[in-house]
């Protein structure tokens, strides 16, 4: 008998599956972390600036059919943005396909997010504490509900327009922080930076990296 049809069969069904699975991926992909800041400190262009760069890097793996914002509330006297508002009500997967929260309460509440599912669009895993570099601040400006802050101490880095002063409220994409407590497990509202500059951010275990949702 002539197993090498069989065999040829075989190979090109798996090499199809692989396929078929790499390029699904994107298409499930409703969340990531940036896997590089602006190189600028806070300064991500405002909100703009941050959501255009989550589409081109959806974009740069196949996801940029869906429309991405930024995780990032802004603080104003009048007409604040939440981060909470901005992503759609889920459910979001990251890179892996894997389940981050079905809707926004899930997010805000007993998500899924740790080290092994808080990916980059390439389905990189981030630097966490431990790792050199620590990379595991991530911008947000936001409060652990994922409402922004009232006016007056600066946790924004301007609204996102500052690289010098100013300072920006900060998460830990690994849930791993100083403290073994809600606060230094927060994913979203752990600490704010020393400043708005990129020597800043990574002074305190960052480099200007952001959480990214399909609003669709």
């Amino acid at each position: 008998m002539n197993t090498l049809p069989l065999f040829a069969s075989v190979a090109l069904l798996a090499t199809g599956f692989c396929t078929a699975q790499a390029q699904n991926a994107p298409q499930s992909m409703r969340f990531f972390v940036t896997s590089a800041g602006s190189g600028k400190g806070g300064d991500l262009g405002g909100l703009a600036g941050a959501d255009a760069r989550c589409q081109s890097l959806a974009a740069s793996v196949g996801a940029g059919t869906r429309t991405w914002h930024a995780y990032l509330s802004t603080q104003a006297t009048a007409e604040a943005v939440n981060a909470r508002d901005r992503i759609g009500r889920g459910p979001w997967y990251n890179a892996k396909a894997t389940l981050i929260a079905r809707d926004l309460d899930e997010l805000h509440g007993m998500n899924m997010l740790t080290k092994q599912t808080a990916l980059t669009e390439k389905g990189a895993v981030v630097n966490g504490r431990g790792d050199t570099p620590n990379m595991h601040d991530i911008l947000t400006g936001s409060q652990p509900d994922g409402k922004a802050f009232p006016p007056g101490n600066d946790m924004t880095c301007k609204n996102w327009t500052s690289s010098t002063l100013g300072s920006a409220m900060l998460g830990h994409s690994d849930r791993v922080g100083t403290t073994d407590d809600p606060r230094g497990k927060s994913w979203n509202s752990s600490h704010p930076s020393r400043d708005c500059s990129q020597d800043g951010l990574k002074s305190t275990g960052g480099v200007g990296l952001f959480y990214c949702f399909a609003t669709n």
